[in-house]
């Protein structure tokens, strides 16, 4: 296994450290990145890792980015850095509410589709504007999205992005960033206002599954030629159908359950994951 540590704040003696508890070299992927091969988990490590607001992952030796076909992930507090669901809570003046709501429904403590369709109801009559002020004024892109990006295409993996959120959103980050698929919820609009329903059945944990194995099998594409990325407990079946599993800023129930975790990197440390 190689063993990959990475963070914002990473400093060359933090990797001397960890040579010297390893037992091995380190290989310099980035000013921020770095790789030893043929290490070993030991509790060490992760305590070092932890201490030290450092990434680390232990993954299979010779996986090479170039040799994916698939990348997907999640769009809320993954590709980007909000909660759309609760910026418009907070236009409706509910934000405290509806937060509440997304954070058991992330950790697993309630059915999502339950949670969802709460949230949806209780920004009904929310003006159909107030979905372009959010994407126009609150949502950005999260930190290092557009390096994993730009290296995708230029391998040309697959991106398919994922979201028990809504398509007004899905739809122009897809147009803007050049992704391949999406699959969200649509939000019931009348009069120019939200109705606080949905149209179609829900994405849930199951939805965002059965998407992903669908691209995965148009383009041929195997397990270990796959990534999945997500931070909520509705992406986890999703992510057990990838290859790799990688909990970005996730739940910790998430985390228990990924094949990695990056707590303090951005997107783009996806890539040092791989050779």
């Amino acid at each position: 296994m190689n063993l990959v540590v990475q963070g914002p704040t990473l400093t060359a003696a933090q990797v001397e450290d960890l040579s010297r508890l390893i037992g091995r070299p380190a290989e310099q992927i980035s000013r921020t990145a770095s790789r030893f091969r043929g290490a070993r988990k030991n509790a060490a490590i992760a305590s070092y890792c932890e201490k030290n607001s450092i990434d680390h992952a232990f993954v299979p030796a010779g996986r090479r980015f170039a040799d994916l076909k698939l990348l997907a992930m999640d769009m809320d507090s993954t590709l980007i850095t909000i909660e759309c669901i609760d910026e418009l809570g907070a236009l409706a003046g509910k934000k405290a509410e509806v937060a509440a709501v997304t954070a058991q429904a992330m950790r697993g403590e309630i059915d999502y589709p339950e949670s969802l369709r709460r949230r949806v109801a209780a920004i009904a009559g929310l003006s159909e504007s107030s979905l372009l002020e959010v994407y126009e004024e609150r949502l950005r892109l999260t930190p290092g999205a557009e390096a994993l990006l730009a290296k995708c295409k230029q391998h040309r993996v697959q991106v398919l992005l994922v979201s028990g959120g809504f398509t007004f959103f899905t739809e122009r980050l897809k147009a803007r960033l050049g992704l391949d698929h999406t699959i969200s919820n649509v939000l019931e609009v009348k009069g120019g206002k939200l109705t606080g329903a949905l149209i179609g059945d829900i994405v849930d944990a199951d939805a965002k599954a059965g998407k992903f194995l669908e691209v995965m099998g148009s383009l041929g594409a195997k397990k270990d030629e796959t990534v999945a990325i997500g931070d909520g407990a509705n992406d986890l079946k999703m992510m057990a159908q990838a290859g790799l599993s990688v909990a970005f800023r996730a739940k910790p129930v998430v985390r228990a359950q990924a094949d990695c975790a990056l707590n303090w990197s951005g997107l783009d440390a996806v890539v040092n994951l791989f050779e």
